[in-house]
């Protein structure tokens, strides 16, 4: 029977009733349960601390008393949160006692503030975790089984803290533990795109938190609350304002108001960092020129920098977009990128500021091909930029796209510290508006291999110095929080910032396990439902990719990155283009990057050029990425590549429509207000993932002169 494409994503909306999730028949029409969750807006996050019920049993033995020593700032913080979240968790007040031990008291120290601490003797495993980790331990203690959780410093201690309630939250047993974490990464920092108005660029959760306005003086719940979350996560720093960057941001009066924000955070770990506009020396000093190598020009941001590190101590440094996308550069005075980059870095040095330039380069006079921009750029700059210069580049050669191979700077630069940039705010995977969770992606992109030191240099081992050495590592997101009281949009964007930092502490940690404890913290420890969710969120980017631009295609949108526009010709540049990419005609499409056509491959280590120079040995979620093939290039499969598109485009509206579903069965599993509003986003997930189907086929159609196959 063949059957059209409306009926084909019609009738699968239809059995996805009774779709197999995980193991688990789903089953749209399951009963209400008896007395109706209470509904929650998702202020809270992931850190809700939601009763355990019978389940809290196993924890009470271990969990009787509070003792948290130390009386700073941090300590306090650290007492609060244990005590209100195990009280809450546990369903009784967890009492606080610093003075007299009994069973089961969970105690947090450093050997600076706690004499218990110090006479265990946990010094040299102390050295091991460095000043951000954290050890977790079962012992004795007058002979008394106590919980230790002791770190080198108060943040430390705090982070142990979050990870010891993560336990609790999700389920783990906690009755004999031996935890010794550290970070793998140093920087693990959020990046905001937020302007002064309070607008934020690629933001869709509303506008910025940073009430400009009201600071230095009033200062909002939501930035303690920002902090937190932050620090339940290991991360660490924060750039607050957009990379395009205002330069009055540095002008004296917004300082103090940075200063303000930087004073909330520092008690939970969270450093300041700024986006510094190159042109400020004229823009905010009132000099004739910017140039790098002027000693005026110098002079200023060394006065700056004091200035900055007056007012905040603690600050972490700048981040720096030049000379791309019409940001003011070095090389507008026939500068180089690390003579910009170094003007700053010395400035910053004697305070032990970092200066982090991004690597989002794309100049055409460089090459034809915006791909290898970057990388042409860079690599000949290796060993010109000071110690304290970190190139931050993104997981991708073009722009976060839904999917790309990795970046071909990593593992290239031999003498100059390499961060990973990842985004978190969905710019091009549905802005907020369709349920994708991309620690799938970003996991693709840390267990890639570029076979830079030889087989298993894999990124995450490179960004951690595991491979290569480098006296800085990092991992930096672009993020999506704003107003909005749930935070990110959708409520399942929250697993984006949630992953990110579960990745930036440890990047090999596996994007299942990430979904898991996110699902556990956010939504319900019950294990159907948690295999349910964590199942749909595991292939939701995926299906995304299926329904927009899957076999390598990529940029097939116009300006606002998030409608189908294949046919988008017309653009400042060429490069913002969608055919530009896609290069569809009657004989095929897709960009030649191989040896025969404009060598972007040659960019990446052997193996790995050979296996993408190669159609037989290329993967096929980047064939059209670095091939172009004609309409009935033969697939792996059998089909031709032109079927092959459409039956890629129709099956992901039919997962779409089936996560639309399968949520629908959640129904009472999930408290009513939550639940309503994902599911009024997953209605628009299914029309934009048929529109993107329907708009794109019949564009392709036009220059593969083939039909759309129908489905039976």
């Amino acid at each position: 029977m063949k059957i059209s494409r409306r009926e084909f994503v019609e009738m699968s909306m239809a059995s996805a009733a009774g779709l197999c999730v995980g193991g688990y028949a789903i089953n749209s029409n399951a009963a209400e349960p008896q007395t109706p969750l209470p509904e929650e807006d998702g202020y809270k996050l992931w850190l809700r601390y939601a009763p355990l019920g019978d389940a809290a049993k196993k924890y009470h033995k271990v969990v009787q008393q509070i003792r948290v020593d130390g009386t700073s700032a941090t300590s306090g913080i650290i007492r609060d949160e244990l005590r209100s979240a195990t009280s809450a968790m546990l369903g009784g007040n967890v009492p606080l006692n610093e003075k007299v031990l009994v069973e089961g008291t969970v105690v947090v120290g450093t050997p600076g503030n706690s004499a218990l601490v110090r006479d265990l003797n946990w010094a040299s495993d102390l050295g091991v975790v460095g000043i951000e980790g954290f050890i977790i331990r079962s012992t004795r203690v007058g002979n008394k089984p106590v919980m230790v959780i002791a770190a080198d410093t108060e943040i430390g201690a705090l982070y142990g803290a979050f990870h010891f309630l993560r336990l609790m939250q999700t389920g783990q047993p906690i009755e004999k533990l031996d935890i010794t974490e550290r970070p793998a990464l140093e920087l693990r920092l959020m990046n905001h795109w937020d302007n002064p108005n309070g607008t934020i660029e690629r933001g869709y959760a509303g506008r910025s938190m940073w009430q400009w306005n009201d600071l230095p003086g009033k200062l909002s719940p939501r930035y303690a609350d920002y902090a937190r979350a932050c620090a339940s996560l290991g991360i660490n720093g924060a750039v607050i304002n957009n990379v395009n960057a205002d330069a009055h941001i540095l002008a004296t009066d917004n300082l103090r108001k940075v200063a303000a924000l930087a004073d909330v955070w520092r008690p939970y770990g969270v450093r300041m960092y700024l986006c510094a506009n190159f042109a400020a020396p004229v823009r905010v000093g009132g000099l004739a020129t910017a140039d790098p190598l002027d000693k005026g020009v110098a002079d200023w941001w060394k006065a700056k920098a004091d200035e900055i590190y007056g007012l905040i101590p603690d600050f972490g440094g700048f981040l720096v977009k030049a000379n791309s996308e019409g940001q003011p550069g070095p090389k507008t005075y026939g500068r180089t990128h690390a003579d910009g980059a170094n003007v700053l870095a010395d400035a910053l040095a004697p305070h032990k500021g970092n200066v982090m330039w991004r690597a989002f380069v794309y100049d055409d006079d460089i090459d034809p091909d915006r791909a290898k921009r970057a990388y042409i750029e860079f690599t000949k700059l290796d060993g010109q930029f000071r110690p304290n210069v970190i190139i931050q580049v993104k997981n991708g050669a073009i722009d976060f796209q839904p999917r790309e191979p990795f970046h071909p700077l990593f593992g290239a630069m031999k003498q100059t510290p390499v961060i990973a940039e990842i985004q978190a705010t969905q710019e091009y995977l549905g802005q907020a508006k369709h349920l994708v969770y991309l620690g799938t992606l970003w996991k693709e992109f840390l267990d890639s291999d570029t076979h830079a030191m030889g087989s298993g240099s894999i990124v995450a081992k490179l960004l951690a110095r595991k491979i290569q050495p480098s006296h800085l590592t990092g991992m930096v997101s672009v993020t999506n929080p704003g107003l909005d009281t749930n935070w990110c949009g959708h409520h399942f964007s929250q697993s984006n910032w949630y992953a990110f930092g579960r990745l930036a502490w440890n990047p090999e940690l596996s994007a299942e396990k990430i979904a898991d404890e996110w699902t556990r913290m956010t939504f319900t420890n019950d294990d159907k439902a948690v295999v349910v969710i964590r199942d749909l969120m595991m292939g939701s980017r995926e299906t995304f990719v299926n329904y927009t631009m899957p076999l390598g295609l990529h940029h097939l949108i116009g300006g606002d990155h998030y409608a189908p526009q294949p046919w988008n010709d017309r653009a400042p540049r060429a490069d913002w283009t969608a055919t530009y990419y896609h290069k569809a005609a009657e004989d095929g499409i897709g960009f030649d990057r191989t040896k025969r056509g404009d060598h972007a491959v040659e960019q990446y280590f052997p193996p790995v050029c050979d296996t993408f120079n190669d159609t037989n040995t290329c993967p096929e979620k980047y064939l059209l990425w670095f091939h172009r093939c004609a309409w009935d290039y033969r697939m792996k499969s059998g089909k031709t590549l032109w079927d092959e598109l459409c039956a890629k485009y129709q099956q992901g509206a039919e997962q779409a429509a089936a996560l639309q579903k399968t949520w629908q069965s959640l129904a009472g599993t999930i408290d009513s207000r939550r639940h309503k509003e994902v599911a009024d986003r997953l209605a628009i997930q299914v029309a934009d993932a048929a529109k993107w189907r329907d708009q794109i086929l019949e564009y392709f159609g036009r220059f593969s002169k083939r039909p759309v196959p129908q489905s039976s």
